[in-house]
């Protein structure tokens, strides 16, 4: 039922509606994921008023390369989805869904930091779980697992802080 309600309402920005392992899922393009995010959340009907989890998924063979994956409860009415935007390896960015659900703060600003994805319109997108000067995003397949990185000197916190990165 939620299936073919949300193929009525948003019908051609869904590339892609089902249900796997008893969960419903829609795939939208890119273009169009941020007011289909803003719909799912505000419009009554669908009420979903949490995002339980967003994250990527790196397919180096496929094209496009990146599933972005946010996972959306409604509370109200019992119902979960998951949303999947399909983005280029060569042009990583989505529209930020913080405006939207405030918890997507720190889960993009992850996705940022481990697959290297840029979520326009994020009031603070910088890296979250690694260094300033990591160099590159240790989650992509085709990362070098290997890779010497460079050394941190080290510092008193107390002393002399380690200014934030801007």
């Amino acid at each position: 039922m939620l299936i073919e309600k949300l193929q009525e309402r948003f019908g051609a920005v869904l590339s892609e509606t089902g249900t796997t392992h008893g969960q419903d899922y829609i795939i939208v393009v890119r273009e169009s994921a941020f007011e289909v995010l803003r719909a799912l959340a505000c419009e009554p009907g669908f009420e979903f008023n949490a995002l339980s989890d967003l994250t990527a998924v790196d397919w180096p063979e496929r094209s496009p390369r990146f599933d972005i994956v946010y996972n959306l409860n409604s509370l109200s009415r019992n119902h979960r989805l998951r949303v999947k935007v399909q983005i280029p390896g060569d042009d990583a960015w989505v529209e930020s869904v913080f405006p939207i659900w405030k918890a997507a703060d720190w889960l993009e600003r992850e996705c940022f930091d481990m697959f290297g994805i840029e979520f326009r319109g994020h009031p603070d997108l910088r890296r979250i779980l690694l260094y300033d000067t990591f160099e590159g995003h240790p989650l992509r397949k085709d990362y070098p697992y290997q890779r010497r990185q460079p050394i941190v000197p080290e510092t008193d916190p107390i002393v002399n802080p380690i200014p934030m990165s801007r």
